[in-house]
């Protein structure tokens, strides 16, 4: 049937595209009272340039076609991140700190999960020019407020850093496959494999990465890490960051877990994922990419994150929208005077055509009624 959309995709109807908006317009007003300012990269990019930088994963999530003028290989972005990473070393060229935003759809080849969509709506913010933990912590909060913008607010943010992992691999002597095997075992928490991985691996370290998928939980867990793993300086930066992010946001519900290493490639800092009751992945995700602009020109340092917006809408509660005004057609000048003065105000006023009875759209409640020469709002009776 050619009306049949592709598999892992869907329009947005009235009411779930009303309050997509809602919560876009909501959310991007709160970055904007942070500093962040918007950026709108285009959908399609020279593939190389939209892939400099990024993981495999990446590569692999892109669709990618032929451009007809130029000839060149295109990818349509799965990701914005790296295009906010681009405009801000190539084109803003600032030598201070740096605030982007930016709400827009991404495309993958595949879904991130049964229930995903290939289109996300990705809205984000990301912070440039700021090697320090208080650049993390102002994300990080961002984050957070975003999400009670939006009626989901989180109810566990989970905090990791790969510099742990980075630092063990490194020691160990891990390269190549070994060390990308290792990564997948430790992100799956699959201790029977990661120990016939790591069966070869010199002490203390093939202890310490057998110990890396049960490290998570409350504030003991920093403790427990400094107790067992090796005191490599690494490790030490990497639990003082942590340790600092712990102290500074007790307001919110922290939790640290080091098996947690989702775009090892990419991020090479702070990494940090927000949870919402019932749902069994996480609803946003973040972390440190310093030296992401290198590829176009400037190494800056980077931090932000992102979310996908239809899928807040859709775990957001419902809210009621605003019902409209019900007006009747005709061109007297004083009723075109009243609708124009109540849409200036901010009502919706829906004019009824020639034999039209009521709105089958907008809900609405009023109704305009002219009486002496005037035109008055009345409530629609429903009985």
């Amino acid at each position: 049937m050619n009306w049949l959309l592709p598999e892992y995709t869907a329009d947005a109807l009235p009411h779930e595209a009303a309050r997509i908006e809602r919560l876009r317009r909501r959310m991007l007003d709160l970055f904007r009272g942070h500093g962040y300012e918007l950026v709108m990269p285009p959908l399609l990019e020279y593939l190389d340039s939209l892939l400099t930088g990024t993981g495999a994963d990446l590569k692999l999530r892109t669709f990618k076609l032929v451009d007809q003028l130029s000839g060149r290989t295109l990818g349509v972005r799965a990701d914005i991140t790296p295009q906010a990473a681009r405009i801000d070393a190539h084109l803003l060229n600032r030598q201070g700190v740096t605030r982007l935003c930016y709400c827009d759809s991404v495309l993958h080849t595949l879904p991130a999960s049964q229930a995903a969509t290939r289109e996300p709506i990705q809205l984000g913010a990301e912070l440039y020019g700021h090697a320090g933990v208080e650049a993390d912590l102002e994300v990080i909060r961002l984050m957070a407020a975003a999400l009670t913008s939006a009626g989901t607010p989180a109810s566990r943010i989970d905090l990791g850093h790969v510099g742990v992992f980075s630092a063990l691999a490194e020691a160990a002597g891990l390269t190549g496959e070994t060390e990308h095997e290792v990564l997948q075992r430790l992100q799956a928490k699959d201790v029977p494999s990661l120990q016939a991985l790591c069966a070869n691996v010199a002490e203390p370290y093939r202890s310490a990465l057998l110990r890396l998928p049960s490290l998570y939980g409350g504030g003991e867990v920093l403790d427990a890490a400094a107790r067992e793993l090796p005191a490599l300086p690494a490790i030490d930066a990497a639990l003082s960051t942590l340790r600092a992010l712990r102290a500074a946001m007790p307001e919110l519900p922290l939790s640290f877990d080091f098996s947690d290493l989702r775009g090892y490639q990419y991020h090479n800092g702070v990494v940090f994922a927000a949870y919402y009751p019932g749902f069994p992945s996480a609803i946003a995700l973040g972390g440190r990419y310093d030296g992401a602009g290198k590829a176009f020109g400037r190494a800056r340092p980077a931090t932000g994150f992102s979310l996908d917006l239809r899928e807040v809408a859709r775990l957001a509660p419902q809210e009621d929208a605003p019902a409209g005004i019900l007006a009747p057609s005709g061109e007297d000048a004083a009723l075109r005077a009243e609708i124009a003065r109540l849409r200036a105000a901010g009502e919706i006023v829906v004019e009824l055509l020639p034999g039209q009875t009521g709105s089958e759209g907008p809900r609405c409640d009023r109704q305009l009624v002219g009486q002496g020469g005037k035109w008055i709002i009345e409530a629609i009776n429903r009985d």
